[in-house]
């Protein structure tokens, strides 16, 4: 997976190469798909969700840039693997999904995988934890129009939001600086993402 996807397509952050290596993505996918795991396609998880394709993982990962100091809030746990991803690689994790029946198995994998720095919440992705705010990045597992004001909001400034942004089959991979509590987005690629849903989100 990654000498065949991953380096080739463009991913150099060593550290996310080295994680991607360690974390186990069969773990974090239903047991009949379990010998498609590393393919290069996402895959159903359940509840109308997937896990991402690897690639795409990875590279949402790399737009975060992170260094091992901050603090990220992840909108979608889905299955975990990508808050396994984060946990390697940040202080702290604080992740929301708003389906039960997908949270509380990935609570319960990334607890045996001896996860201590994810902090987990089920709820309405799109209005954030305002409890926990600030965040200095934040990455957006699912399509929206637009970055909820409430995650804007909760951003530090200078933090990172990564999001794919556009309509229900058709987004953008977008990067966001927070400047002077201003959001400045750069575009990054094409991709398809299940709808956030939410208050904020693509659908209500």
């Amino acid at each position: 997976m990654v000498e065949e996807q991953l380096i080739p397509r463009g991913i150099q952050d060593k550290r996310v190469l080295q994680t991607f290596l360690k974390v186990e993505r069969h773990r974090f996918v239903p047991a009949e798909a379990r010998e498609k795991a590393y393919g290069d396609y996402p895959l159903p998880i359940g509840e109308k969700q997937t896990i991402s394709q690897p690639y795409m993982v990875a590279l949402m990962t790399e737009c975060l840039q992170l260094r091992g100091t901050e603090r990220i809030l992840e909108i979608g746990t889905g299955s975990g693997y990508q808050s396994a991803i984060l946990a390697e690689l940040a202080k702290e994790v604080y992740t929301i999904e708003r389906h039960a029946l997908l949270a509380e198995p990935a609570h319960r994998l990334l607890r045996e995988m001896g996860y201590k720095n994810i902090s987990f919440k089920v709820g309405d992705g799109t209005l954030g934890w305002p409890e926990q705010a600030p965040f200095d990045r934040i990455i957006i597992t699912a399509a929206t129009a637009e970055v909820p004001d409430p995650l804007s909001k909760q951003l530090t400034d200078d933090g990172l939001i990564v999001a794919p942004i556009g309509e229900l089959f058709s987004q953008t991979l977008t990067v966001f600086h927070k400047d002077h509590g201003q959001l400045r987005g750069e575009s990054f690629t094409s991709c398809v993402f299940v709808p956030l849903i939410g208050k904020f989100g693509l659908q209500h």
